[in-house]
């Protein structure tokens, strides 16, 4: 039996995949050293910040703090009595994978990026894989290089949950591509538990089967399908509402989870009530275009156009139409949601990065010097995250 080949690099697939990974991972570790090295007593990582301490930054100590010492039973209070951000913002499977992990190679620090790595590493063949059928394997694999080496490219060696997440959901997609439905029983729970985002899905297969029901004279739709699609979505949206029972049944408080969301909100427009959908991006935008020195009000109106443009391109654009309609309502859903429940401040890129298979629709152009031109932008829109987020660390003020 002969290994098929890749036409461009002449290598199998997973070979040349990982040819691509290894070196956006050592470019993102040259840019996390030089982020170490000019990091300064402003930051908060201060003077002698190294790769470790830059590795474990942000976001990645409260999944060590809940590897460590778990959840907290009694909700934390500000001064003014309101609930302070908390571990319990956090899903627990990328934690507990990676403390369990720590025990053979040596401690969380250390186990913490290996499985955001290997996960990352895994995204890819994923990623390429569902992008294959659709745009080709020489597209697919240029939007491989934009996902391993683009402006979030960081995330993938960094202790965050949004590799192991982006596994998952790639895995998921993937199984609604080829209607191989039991795989979902697996994958969705697993998302669910790693990071915010499954009631997207939920909304994906919602969409999905009203489609598939509209088109069921020319793509037949068995009852096996029915029943997958619905069980699945109900799953999808029980596991997306499981975390905020759990967390009010053992802190005894049933709004715990929304009044620790909003904790992150208050630092920037202090205490405005109880969580209403859509609230926050349309806070955020008048903020931001507050903060930019323009009208407030011009925000919100930005905020619309942008809504209007990015569902024009998803419903009309030839390159993101050839990625098919899962892929598309799954970016479709996703937006919704962002638009729902999130008040955009600096991890709004961090938060995008589940519409990665986007790439595939930027990878369909086939002019080499266009691709070029998109993988030297996204590594140096990489840099710059790098710097403000690493570099400067609590200096990072003026960025959404």
């Amino acid at each position: 039996m002969t290994t098929r080949r890749h036409p461009w690099l002449r290598l199998p697939v997973p070979a040349a995949i990982g040819l691509v990974y290894l070196a956006s991972r050592a470019l993102t570790t040259l840019f996390l050293l030089i982020a170490a090295e000019i990091s300064g007593p402003a930051s908060r990582f201060g003077a002698d910040a190294t790769l470790g301490s830059l590795t474990m930054g942000w976001d990645a100590q409260w999944y060590w703090l809940i590897a460590f010492s778990g959840y907290p039973a009694e909700l934390p209070l500000d001064a003014a009595g309101n609930v302070a951000e908390n571990a319990w913002a956090f899903m627990p499977v990328y934690p507990w994978i990676a403390d369990a992990l720590g025990v053979v190679v040596g401690g969380y620090p250390v186990a913490a990026p290996v499985v955001s790595i290997v996960a990352g590493y895994l995204a890819c063949v994923v990623l390429y894989a569902l992008l294959r059928d659709r745009v080709g394997r020489i597209a697919a694999m240029w939007a491989v290089v934009f996902f391993a080496a683009g402006p979030m490219g960081a995330l993938f060696q960094l202790g965050y949950a949004e590799a192991l997440f982006l596994l998952w959901l790639l895995l998921a997609l993937r199984a609604v591509e080829r209607r191989t439905w039991w795989w979902l029983y697996l994958w969705v729970p697993l998302m669910a538990f790693t990071r915010p985002g499954v009631l997207a899905f939920s909304l994906l297969l919602a969409l999905y089967g009203i489609w598939r029901w509209l088109r069921r004279r020319r793509d037949a739709l068995p009852a096996r399908d029915v029943v997958h699609i619905l069980a699945s979505g109900l799953l999808a949206a029980v596991c997306g509402f499981a975390w905020p029972v759990i967390t009010g049944v053992v802190t005894g408080d049933p709004g715990a989870y929304l009044q620790t969301e909003l904790a992150w909100r208050r630092s920037w427009i202090g205490d405005h009530g109880a969580f209403v959908p859509f609230d926050g991006s349309v806070r955020a935008a008048a903020l931001w275009f507050e903060i930019w020195g323009l009208p407030a009000w011009l925000g919100p109106v930005a905020l619309t156009a942008v809504v209007v443009c990015t569902a024009l391109v998803l419903l009309f654009d030839r390159r993101v139409r050839r990625l098919g309609v899962p892929l598309r309502l799954w970016s479709a859903s996703y937006l919704l949601y962002l638009l729902a429940v999130f008040f955009p401040q600096s991890s709004t890129f961090r938060l995008l990065v589940p519409l990665s298979p986007l790439w595939g629709a930027i990878a369909v152009p086939r002019s080499t010097v266009w691709r070029v031109a998109v993988a030297v932008a996204g590594a140096a829109a990489q840099w710059w995250w790098i710097y403000n987020m690493y570099a400067l660390g609590n200096t990072f003020a003026q960025v959404p």
